[in-house]
């Protein structure tokens, strides 16, 4: 599981959190039955149905800053913003409350990742939809305006240690400007444009903005759904992710499959395009459910009810540590750095990436 975590500048201790992670998200029984069988167009129709209904409604453009309490929060109880790597907001005293700002780490306010002036004729809803506003440097984000995500050199502007950039796009396909967020988030934000073209599938072609294609399937112009994959395969779901998802059904009433079921965008806008969709039997996920990450000291300790082996990797593919246990299994972890675990056992294959720092 990858675990993102934020390092102040005035924190040199090793930074981890002792609290456990559960490695699936608890989905309602039932929530996605109607996906079953489904596949493409037919498949994301089914999904729209699902999370724009069944209770589905906002907290209100107000109401967010409350609500990213609950959803936004660093394991150190400061705002999880996605622009910035050196901010370190406070929840209510440093939000924006319509002066500052002008310095980055100053004010944070709320980040239309897919932007208002795309939209908001179309649909009310995703103004204050918490899988698209979140809350982030607003420095940044001013720079950011309404420019689409791509990938750039960042010429024009870039947010301090490099970690968000602004400038001509160099991903194939689009040569304007865009904004690029760091590797690290990449994933999240491109599962938030699935989530998007699915839950506002009936106004979507009515949205504007460089990446949209005008129509309902696929939704986005082909290299957007390229960069999107890309940012997607890349980064992989992660316990903020999953963290999140539970927390914002809490407070709107649906949720991200594509957080759920990452696997989903491949059969809707992927490489599984045309083969249709089955939800994962509940025996080897019941089995799986029972696994646990936490970290202690300089381990990463995996608790487990069922046997299984443990693999950790660098992210040049090579094997660091391997175990095979059942209960609880330490693995040394006493350098910072990206890391890839993998636990498996006889039914399933659970990858996730890890960022440690010390």
């Amino acid at each position: 599981m990858k675990i993102k975590y934020f390092v102040c500048q005035s924190i040199i201790s090793l930074f981890f959190t002792l609290s456990a992670y559960t490695l699936w998200a608890q989905i309602p029984n039932g929530y996605y039955n109607a996906i079953e069988g489904k596949k493409d167009k037919d498949l994301k129709t089914a999904l729209y149905q699902i999370i724009s209904n069944n209770g589905f409604k906002v907290v209100g453009y107000s109401g967010l800053w409350d609500a990213y309490k609950d959803t936004d929060a660093r394991p150190d109880g400061k705002v999880w913003d996605m622009y910035s790597n050196t901010s370190n907001f406070t929840f209510v005293t440093d939000q924006d409350k319509g002066s500052g700002g002008i310095i980055e780490g100053d004010k944070y306010n709320r980040e239309h990742s897919f932007p208002q002036s795309w939209f908001e004729k179309a649909s009310g809803d995703m103004k204050s939809d918490l899988f698209n506003v979140y809350p982030t440097d607003k420095l940044v984000n001013n720079k950011r305006g309404n420019y689409p995500y791509g990938e750039t050199n960042g010429e024009i502007y870039k947010s301090d240690n490099g970690f968000s950039k602004l400038g001509a796009c160099s991903f194939p396909g689009y040569s304007g400007t865009v904004f690029e967020p760091n590797d690290q988030y990449k994933g999240d934000f491109a599962r938030s444009y699935f989530y998007i073209a699915t839950c506002y599938e009936d106004v979507f072609p009515q949205f504007g903005g460089e990446m949209t294609a005008g129509n309902s399937y696929p939704g986005y112009k082909d290299w957007v759904i390229d960069l999107l994959l890309k940012w997607h395969r890349n980064d992989n779901v992660d316990s903020k992710e999953i963290d999140r998802n539970e927390a914002v059904q809490k407070k709107q009433h649906n949720r991200n499959p594509f957080i759920d079921y990452p696997e989903l965008v491949e059969y809707i806008w992927g490489n599984k395009k045309g083969i249709a969709f089955n939800l994962p039997t509940s025996t080897g996920k019941t089995d799986m459910n029972t696994i646990h990450i936490a970290t202690r000291e300089e381990s990463i300790i995996i608790t487990t009810s069922v046997p299984v082996h443990v693999f950790l990797y660098n992210t040049y593919g090579t094997l660091i540590q391997s175990q095979n246990g059942q209960g609880e299994i330490h693995i040394p972890a006493n350098r910072s750095g990206i890391y890839i675990l993998k636990i498996q056992n006889d039914k399933y294959i659970i990858t996730r990436k890890i960022k440690l720092w010390l």
